[in-house]
């Protein structure tokens, strides 16, 4: 499955905190889950979309995160059902 962790900031950011969520970026994309990450430019926050196994794992890829664990920012996390050509963008057939 793939989820989506959204982040909202809750206090300023330094480099070794980035540094940390930078580092976990690579993990995850060392482990083939990591599909795309960014800041948003009109928010103050961002996000990754990943692929996890459940959604029990989900969170605890999202929590792991230094800028979760501590406590720079706070996430949700939803799922998501990609929508492209291969599945008719969900209309069936």
């Amino acid at each position: 499955m793939v989820y989506v962790y959204l982040m909202k900031n809750q206090k300023p950011l330094n480099e070794e905190v980035v540094k940390g969520h930078v580092e976990h970026l690579k993990e995850l994309k060392r482990q083939g889950k990591l599909v795309l990450c960014g800041p948003f430019t009109d928010y103050p926050g961002g996000m990754v979309v990943f692929t996890a196994e459940d959604l029990e794992e989900a969170k605890k890829i999202a929590e792991s995160d230094p800028f979760m664990a501590l406590g720079y920012k706070t996430c949700k996390v939803r799922t998501l059902e990609l929508a492209n050509e291969e599945n008719n963008y969900l209309l069936g057939d």
